[in-house]
């Protein structure tokens, strides 16, 4: 599963031996034992290279035709889940990517409250490796925001803003205080966003005036994504004060979840620099058969105008050596057809192993996106018989529940804000008036009805004299329903057991 994912310019001093020289620094300073890779001795000519044993190793590919280098970095835990660190320079377009994955757990739907970009981002910034973008530095640091540079807030603001990266604007609070740390915010998201922050309360009013009374106030953040079909997004200040922690973890949720969702051309990942690889090798492979044949037939048309002026003696020397040059040219030509196959298979390979992938991200993506901005309730050990059930049916108990409350009353305005905001399709509430449509007239299984009820996510099995009904194949939630109904109320019956039972 893509944890994190961001892309930058680099300068002209982020030399293709510069880049690997620092990921291999990145390495072996790791704080953690485990991460090293021991023994590491780069011959700084080679870009095409692998380190390491099945648990952990790092590969370095170079890609010529584009002039760009990816590396990978993978470390299999003691539990057997998988990361993987990616870096891919394209050094044509001076352009860098780093992503960091993870095989797919269900918690890491839930991003670690403490998440911080890779420290291999520091040290890029550190050695003035990473471009300028748009107006901005790309920095582990905030930038303060007073009537000095004012305009690069109110650019931001108004849409004018060049820059690739999200921006952050952070106000200050009615206390002339910071909502949060911002030292730790722009650590936490450096190499993908940039950290504007409020100098004083007292610019309020010239901000104010300069984005037409657009800006964040009173401890609030604005998030502000390059791609404005995203749309921006501005988190609230929710306490009397001092620094609020889950507010700044709101935002860097955010933040990383734009990045996340952003596509990445196949060039800039390590997948999709070794399909190119492949790819290139398979059409050498091919150009080297198509010489090959074309050798032998004029070689084969030489011999056989040798031949016509020959002796019978020098023509069975002649065809006796010319049988076995045959043979050694079709084991070359079968070793190329075996080397080509290898590579098809391999790119096919490539190709389903990051289609799989594409999908998983996808399924995750619209699972994270149902979830409420701010985590309110964890999950238990109950799972989705479909893709967002127990959010549905939670929101269905509280809008049922809503009647039951005092208008005006904070329970009731709690639960209204919890349902407004949390996209409530009602999903449980047609599927239950699909049930009662079905069994309004029920006498009796026919194969329209099953299917129907197979596609709801029923399981329906013979008992005897009855059918029994099952939810999603789990024995906690059956009901029987009879083969043949013995009064006309039988089906609505039977639709309000199940609708009591699974919805």
């Amino acid at each position: 599963m893509l944890l994190f994912s961001t892309i930058f310019g680099i300068n002209n001093s982020m030399t293709k031996y510069n880049f690997v020289r620092s990921v291999i620094k990145w390495n072996q300073n790791s704080a953690y034992d485990e991460n090293i890779i021991p023994g590491i001795s780069w011959n700084k000519e080679d870009y095409n290279v692998r380190f390491g044993d099945d648990r952990v190793w790092l590969d370095i590919q170079e890609f010529r035709k584009k002039n760009i280098v990816a590396v990978r970095y993978e470390k299999t835990d003691s539990d057997g889940v998988v990361w993987d660190s990616d870096y891919v320079a394209n050094f044509d377009e001076m352009k860098m990517t780093v992503r960091l994955e993870r095989s797919y757990l269900e918690t890491a739907l839930k991003l670690n409250p403490g998440f911080s970009t890779p420290l291999f981002i520091t040290m890029l910034i550190e050695n003035g490796f990473i471009r300028k973008d748009g107006a901005f530095e790309v920095s582990n640091k905030p930038l303060f925001i007073d009537e000095s540079n004012l305009s690069l807030l109110a650019d931001v603001i108004s849409g004018k803003s060049d820059s690739g990266l999200s921006v952050v604007y952070v106000s200050k609070t009615g206390l002339n205080e910071n909502p949060v740390d911002v030292f730790a915010l722009a650590e936490r998201l450096k190499g993908i966003a940039h950290i504007l922050v409020q100098e004083s309360i007292v610019t309020n009013s010239e901000i104010g005036k300069s984005t037409d009374n657009r800006n964040e106030t009173h401890g609030a953040i604005g998030i502000y994504f390059p791609n404005k079909a995203f749309g921006n997004k501005t988190c609230f200040y929710r306490k009397a004060s001092g620094v609020d922690p889950l507010l700044a973890d709101e935002v860097v949720r955010l933040v990383i979840q734009y990045g996340n969702t952003q596509m990445t051309e196949p060039i800039y990942t390590w997948q999709g620099v070794n399909n190119a690889l492949l790819r290139e090798r398979l059409e050498k492979k091919r150009a080297e058969r198509l010489r090959a044949e074309e050798a032998w037939k004029a070689a084969e048309k030489k011999t056989l105008d040798i031949l016509d002026s020959m002796s019978e003696k020098e023509r069975d020397i002649r065809m006796q050596a010319t049988a076995e040059a045959k043979s050694e040219a079709d084991k070359l030509l079968e070793a190329f057809e075996d080397d080509e196959e290898r590579l098809k298979n391999q790119i096919e390979e490539l190709m389903i192993a990051n289609e799989k992938l594409q999908i998983e991200n996808q399924r995750l993506k619209n699972k994270i996106d149902s979830n409420n901005s701010i985590p309110l309730l964890f999950t238990g050990e109950e799972n989705d018989f479909y893709p967002g059930e127990i959010k549905d049916l939670i929101l269905t108990v509280l809008n049922d529940a809503l009647e039951g409350l005092k208008p005006d009353s904070r329970r009731a305005d709690i639960v209204k804000d919890i349902i407004a905001n949390n996209k409530f399709e009602k999903i449980t509430e047609k599927k239950a008036e699909t049930v009662k449509r079905l069994l309004k007239d029920y006498d009796g299984l026919n194969p329209a009805l099953r299917k129907a009820l197979e596609d709801l996510g029923f399981v329906i099995t013979e008992e005897g004299k009855h059918y029994k009904v099952t939810y999603f194949s789990d024995g906690r939630y059956h009901t029987i329903f009879s083969k043949t109904p013995s009064c006309k109320r039988a089906g609505k019956e039977s639709a309000s057991d199940i609708i009591n039972t699974v919805f």
